[in-house]
């Protein structure tokens, strides 16, 4: 009579491997975030609460209160850069939003090229579109004298969004400059919303005798927000950060904090300031998502 060797038990150590594999997947982009991210937030937190000079040096003194300074001399450039971010946000949304539906469901075979046409500013540069936008909005510019003709500057003068029957260096234009520059932001994920909507709801709803309309109220608008949301988010968060714009397009009036901490950085050279400002701006943005987002909700955020 022959017996068999038992079958050899089989280790934990391949299945202990197997569970480490997706921390090890993690690792270049959790040290991309700490060498890129995390290092300079840090450096710029300490740099913030440092006292002295440049020529004397600067060091760590814990100095709080050059928030607080910096908040109650900048914040009337915080509330218009929160101001021109959410009007340049709300136009991206009724500019994009149609052309996302257009895209999605109307434009059929000529989906691609307009796909190709929202991207295509993104092969120029930012501050060459910027200028453009200067030569676009001069005084001397078609623009300007055919909304003269038309009696709109007159309008936008008396609502203080321009002023001297001019564009150029008001509040307008500097919001025409971010609601251009961003628009592909709010149109991409309200496309990639919509496109994912299933036609036979709409049909659906048709056979039950609802006008578009209703339809677009109580079914494809519901669907979109986690595209409107996201859009939303991708637009308001680098204008109310932009300076660029305001640089160029507008005047020592319309100046955003994007410009304020710039100009401490790079002219004034203060930089316990600047990073103060910089961390005052970084909160509040993002005590303003988190309100969003938790009145909006996040399910299925694209």
């Amino acid at each position: 009579m022959t017996t068999t060797a038992p079958a050899p038990v089989p280790t934990a150590a391949p299945a202990r491997r197997g569970r480490l594999t997706p921390y090890w997947l993690l690792l270049p982009g959790i040290l991309w975030l700490l060498l890129f991210f995390v290092a300079p937030l840090v450096y710029q937190a300490s740099t913030s609460v440092q006292t002295g000079s440049l020529e004397d040096g600067y060091r760590v003194t814990w100095h709080f209160a050059t928030y607080w300074d910096a908040l109650a001399q900048y914040y009337p450039q915080f509330l218009r850069s929160v101001g021109y971010a959410t009007a340049a946000t709300v136009l991206c949304l009724v500019l994009g939003y149609p052309l996302a539906y257009l895209i999605a469901f109307k434009a059929g075979r000529w989906r691609n090229l307009l796909m190709v046409l929202v991207v295509a500013p993104f092969f120029t540069s930012f501050l060459i579109r910027t200028l453009a936008w200067k030569t676009i909005l001069s005084d001397g510019g078609p623009v300007v004298s055919a909304l003269d003709a038309l009696h709109v500057l007159g309008l936008t003068d008396a609502l203080g969004v321009t002023e001297g029957h001019r564009l150029l260096a008001t509040p307008l234009a500097v919001v025409c400059g971010l609601t251009y520059n961003f628009l592909p932001f709010m149109i991409l994920p309200l496309y990639t919303s919509l496109e994912r909507i299933d036609g036979r709801l709409h049909e659906a709803a048709g056979d039950l005798y609802a006008r578009p309309l209703t339809t677009f109220r109580h079914v494809t608008f519901p669907l979109s927000m986690p595209g409107v949301v996201a859009g939303t988010l991708l637009t308001f968060i680098p204008a109310s950060g932009d300076y660029i714009n305001a640089e160029l397009l507008g005047s020592p009036d319309q100046k955003m904090i994007g410009n304020v901490v710039q100009s401490q950085f790079l002219r004034v050279l203060d930089y316990p300031t600047a990073a103060a400002l910089s961390f005052i701006l970084m909160a509040a943005i993002l005590a303003m998502v988190t309100v969003y987002l938790r009145r909006a909700g996040t399910e299925d955020v694209v």
